[in-house]
């Protein structure tokens, strides 16, 4: 069961993911607005947000923004805008998701699992969460801080799991069907959200696609990460 901000401005819609959500035995709270989520997450806690981008006073993708820099609360997207740059905008400010409306409850709720279970997910009692180290990269999962030669890197929660998933594993070519199921938690999606997930990892290690330092992509293979001067991908 887990704790819901429903911000939707559309009367029908908003009740009817009231009544599919309070149905499925979670604690629901609405809005209609921007204004109105920010209050809401600034003074109780929340297990996710699912966010409408057609906000009366506020566009949705400026309020994730705005989310984004109180809260680090999963964040689902459900808009009807889904046109490819607007959803790799979305994914940069910080959502953990996205769903194109019209959607079924069934999808919603696939979405939402997912979300959750990335969320609530962390080391087993008693597991060992040593530092790892690659190259000048320094990852500690306990304390979930990275380092690139001494400095501290400001990553958002999938920036972190990404990163550290593939540290554990330096040198391993990791399948993008993996990245998704180990660190998604999703058995199907979209490559692009891995792609703009690497994207925005690379600019903070300071890096390009095509001068890659770390991360290297093995096209319609997946992607590994190696300390600089490991060798180059093939």
């Amino acid at each position: 069961m887990a704790s819901v901000l429903v911000v939707e401005d559309d009367q029908f819609v908003r009740s009817a993911l009231i009544r599919h959500l309070t149905d499925a035995s979670h604690t629901v709270r609405s809005v209609g607005t921007a204004l109105e989520a920010l209050r809401e997450v600034a003074h109780l806690r929340f297990d996710v947000v699912i966010l409408d981008l057609g906000l009366p006073d506020l566009d949705g993708s400026e309020a994730l923004k705005m989310l984004r820099g109180i809260t680090d609360v999963p964040v689902i997207v459900a808009t009807a805008r889904d046109d490819e740059t607007e959803i790799v905008r979305l994914l940069n400010a910080g959502a953990d998701d996205y769903l194109t409306k019209p959607f079924s409850v069934e999808h919603l709720s696939a979405r939402m699992a997912a979300v959750l279970r990335r969320a609530r997910s962390g080391p087993a009692e008693g597991e060992p969460s040593p530092v790892i180290r690659v190259g000048g990269l320094t990852v500690d999962p306990l304390r979930r801080q990275a380092e690139l030669d001494g400095a501290r890197l400001d990553l958002t929660r999938r920036e972190f799991d990404l990163l550290a998933f593939l540290a554990r594993r330096p040198g391993v070519v990791v399948p993008r069907k993996e990245l998704l199921a180990e660190v998604w938690q999703q058995s199907y999606g979209d490559d692009q959200t891995i792609d703009v997930h690497l994207s925005w990892l690379r600019r903070k290690l300071g890096e390009t696609a095509a001068s890659p330092r770390y991360l290297h992509t093995l096209r319609g293979v997946g992607v590994k990460l190696e300390p600089p001067g490991a060798g180059a991908p093939r």
